[in-house]
């Protein structure tokens, strides 16, 4: 998803609060990421038919690590439920 300004969509987030979670991730590893979004839908808290849709959107250079970065996060995360589990056991 490559856009002409040299950003490239890397993650789309329903709702501010994740993709900042998703932003300040990838600032962590030192990939700048700036948040696009509708107004209407942070305005008035909508994430219906696009509505609150937010794109997290990195330097197209840098866009195939983030997207690694944000792989590798997604299978620590899927492991996250097992590990509550054990230790609620």
């Amino acid at each position: 998803m490559s856009e002409d300004s040299g950003l490239t969509t890397v993650y789309i987030a329903y709702g501010q609060p994740e993709a900042e979670i998703i932003r300040g991730r990838l600032q962590s590893e030192g990939i700048p990421a700036i948040l696009r979004y509708e107004s209407a839908g942070l305005v008035y808290g909508l994430t219906i038919n696009g509505l609150g849709e937010v794109r997290v959107q990195v330097p197209s250079s840098l866009a195939q690590q983030a997207k690694k970065i944000l792989t590798a996060q997604e299978d620590e995360d899927a492991n996250l439920p097992d590990q509550v589990q054990n230790k609620e056991s």
